[in-house]
């Protein structure tokens, strides 16, 4: 009898066993599917998102151009971006900061560290601007570059940093100015750029070191800055504003050919275009621009309309310049007569007929309406033709012979011609 009460008593304890395991494996075995599950949906979340990035580092493609398209030589044959993701700013910027897209576009990557001893611990300071301080660096290659550092409580926040980042990664133009590395780390946002030894143009213009640029010098800026303007108008897929083009954004190299630079403010031409925020620099904002919020390519075309009127004149844009400029307008029905506001320190020597050509294709892109100002292939074409012109009248013909040949005065008409003058000679002697 005892016998048979520890045998069921022993049944009793593996039944309980076993009930105990069959327990665990079950709550093991549901946990393993919850995980699994878990895993599934993240891993389709990732694959989402990654998909939406591959449109942003997808390989740089080049735009397909019509053979009866007449562009310019310097856009033939160059890379341009595809991002086609920038109308959704918060999510590619997020997806940046999650996966190393600018990596992946092929820009080297520098350590702080490497940076700051570069730069002899961040003393070697050549300039400041909106972004924050520029540091001239000396690369252990050899190689010496600027490094636009981003300020800590500057206007240009993070998601400009990654813009021009993401942007000079992918647009390349022996226009543009080139982004040779980026470094963020401890807090810091750093920028580096191939170093254009001559400074801005703006330096050159208004500053007191540099010798006066001659009238060739600036006519060859002119189409430089031009051309930089017409690969990413006409060389880039989608075509890129630049928002912010003037005199302090024109660098010059050794041999002074002038680059375009700081692309912070940048953005794809809109296909639907609606309100933004205006950003920019006043005294280049497109009046269209400024009234509706809407920005397109002929916005850039009338900010190079008002840097245009900058080199002729020696004038700043913040200082009355276009005012100036419709004075002059006035006075010599825009084709002619532009004499009257060329920089005084060309000290005369400059072709009149070029002069007259640059300042008439300068009131063409300044236009109030933004469908009547060329656009930059054509803007191109007419300055290359500027400077492929000899200059055969230019010892024979002076402004004053010129005056005296093309002016007609019709007596009606003088009482406000002379007062245009006076008024002129008044702007232009302050």
């Amino acid at each position: 009898m005892s016998r048979f009460h520890f045998t069921l008593s022993s049944i009793h304890l593996t039944l309980i066993e076993g009930i105990c395991i069959g327990f665990v494996v079950g709550l093991v075995l549901a946990f393993s599917i919850f995980l699994c599950f878990k895993c599934r949906r993240k891993r389709k979340q990732v694959e989402k998102k990654s998909s939406s990035l591959r449109a942003v580092a997808d390989p740089v493609r080049v735009k397909v151009v019509d053979p009866n398209l007449t562009l310019s030589d310097s856009n033939v044959g160059l890379e341009s971006p595809r991002i086609s993701e920038w109308s959704n700013m918060p999510l590619w910027l997020e997806g940046l900061r999650r996966k190393n897209v600018v990596s992946a576009c092929g820009i080297p990557k520098y350590s702080y560290k490497y940076i700051q001893k570069a730069t002899s611990n961040f003393t070697t300071i050549i300039g400041h601007g909106a972004f924050g301080p520029v540091y001239k660096a000396q690369m252990s290659t050899g190689e010496t570059v600027a490094v636009k550092v981003l300020g800590t409580h500057s206007r240009q926040g993070e998601g400009e940093f990654l813009t021009e980042v993401l942007l000079l990664g992918r647009l390349h133009h022996k226009n543009l100015v080139g982004l040779v590395g980026y470094g963020a780390e401890r807090g810091q946002h750093m920028l580096l750029y191939t170093y254009m030894s001559n400074g801005s143009l703006a330096s050159h213009l208004y500053g007191q070191k540099d010798e006066p640029l001659s009238w060739d010098m600036r006519l060859r800026i002119a189409l430089d800055v031009s051309r930089g303007l017409e690969y990413l108008h006409f060389g880039a897929t989608p075509p890129v504003v630049h928002r912010d083009i003037k005199s302090s954004n024109i660098l010059l190299d050794q041999f002074m050919r002038a680059k375009v630079t700081d692309f912070g403010l940048s953005r794809p031409e809109m296909t639907k275009p609606h309100a933004t925020n205006v950003r920019g620099t006043f005294g280049y904002l497109d009046p269209e621009y400024m009234s509706t919020g809407r920005f397109s390519k002929k916005s850039d075309v009338y900010s190079f309309g008002v840097l245009l009127f900058e080199l002729i004149t020696g004038r700043n844009p913040q200082q009355g310049l276009m005012e100036y400029v419709k004075l002059a307008a006035m006075e010599g029905e825009s084709t002619v007569g532009w004499e009257e506001i060329v920089d005084s320190q060309l000290n005369g020597k400059y072709d009149v007929h070029k002069l007259n050509g640059m300042a008439s294709l300068a009131l063409k892109c300044v236009d109030q309406v933004s469908k009547n100002r060329p656009p930059m292939r054509d803007v191109v074409q007419e300055l290359s033709q500027f400077c492929k012109e000899h200059s055969k009248n230019h010892s024979t013909t002076s402004p004053t012979e010129l005056k005296e040949v093309s002016v007609e005065v019709d007596q009606l008409e003088v009482p406000d011609q002379c007062r245009c003058s006076n008024e002129l000679h008044r702007l232009h002697s302050r």
